[in-house]
């Protein structure tokens, strides 16, 4: 099968269509689709269902995206790896990361391996459960995932390197501070408070539920996917949020106060890779982690999700 083929599919896959997907290639749309046709020829499957405009993927084709960017990535670390002979020069590394491990420590390892590979172009994409990140690690689309959970993560088949423990803060509406002065709050205090909150199934919601569940009449106002919006949501004098602890060096540049909940839950943030054929950037990329590493001694400690 020629890897032209597979290049051209998983662009029409990653810019939603044919024309977008030909005028990032260069190519005339028509060349586009004859090779596409080429392709479903050699597989005797259609990889697009045509509605109307819209080319949509059809289950073959959806089972072809994960191998496909294996062998364009395979591909590339052959390529890469002679290149290493000069050094880490070029080359693009996808990443997976989860909201709140997107803004630490992705951003300070990102600084850094910038610093060190300035060439190498970082593509990162979003994923809002560790299930969500394991997959995208398992199946090639990206070959570095980073992932908060309750617990530590143990997943077969993939390197987990654990990072950090985050504790769970509470971002303060500025318009309701009337807790006490000081850097720690307990859960019960939140009585009476009203509350933005993620959707169910985060660390951050089971806290707030299980306040309410333990007869803390707080008021969620606001359930938010989209934990960008949390920030605004809290300036703009909506309510409190939780959140980890990523959250509040962005949150004390933006003037809010934040305070530690306890007692202290954590978010275990780790990287997460595949065992082998890893690019000379994705293995760049786990020597910069490393030196993120943070020692604690309850490291191991395992707590509810």
């Amino acid at each position: 099968m020629d890897t032209r083929k597979l290049k051209y599919f998983l662009a029409v896959v990653d810019h939603d269509g044919f024309n977008r997907a030909a005028e990032h290639l260069l190519i005339a749309q028509p060349s586009l689709s004859q090779t596409i046709a080429s392709l479903e020829k050699d597989l005797g499957v259609p990889l697009f269902h045509r509605i109307g405009r819209r080319a949509v993927l059809s289950e073959a084709g959806k089972e072809l995206v994960g191998p496909a960017r294996l062998v364009m990535r395979d591909l590339d670390a052959a390529q890469s790896a002679v290149q290493a002979l000069r050094g880490l020069r070029s080359g693009r590394l996808d990443i997976i990361t989860m909201p709140s491990p997107g803004i630490e420590p992705l951003t300070s390892m990102t600084a850094e391996f910038t610093r060190l590979h300035p060439q190498v172009r970082l593509n990162v994409s979003a994923g809002f459960t560790p299930e969500e990140v394991i997959e995208s690690v398992r199946s090639g689309s990206t070959e570095i995932g980073l992932a908060g959970s309750s617990s530590p993560i143990r997943v077969p088949g993939v390197n987990v390197l654990d990072l950090e423990r985050q504790p769970l803060i509470l971002i303060v509406n500025p318009h309701a501070d009337t807790f006490t002065a000081g850097s720690t709050m307990q859960r019960e205090d939140l009585d009476g408070h009203r509350l933005i909150a993620s959707q169910r199934g985060s660390l951050m919601r089971w806290l707030v539920d299980d306040a309410l569940a333990h007869g803390v009449r707080a008021e969620i106002v606001v359930e938010v996917a989209h934990r960008t919006s949390i920030l605004p949501l809290v300036l703009a004098g909506v309510g409190h949020a939780v959140m980890p602890s990523s959250w509040a060096p962005t949150a004390h540049k933006a003037g809010l106060r934040t305070l530690q909940i306890e007692p202290v839950s954590h978010l275990d943030v780790a990287i997460l890779s595949r065992k082998d054929g890893l690019t000379p950037a994705a293995r760049a990329f786990l020597e910069v982690a490393e030196l993120h590493v943070v020692k604690e001694p309850n490291a191991g400690q395992s707590l509810k999700r």
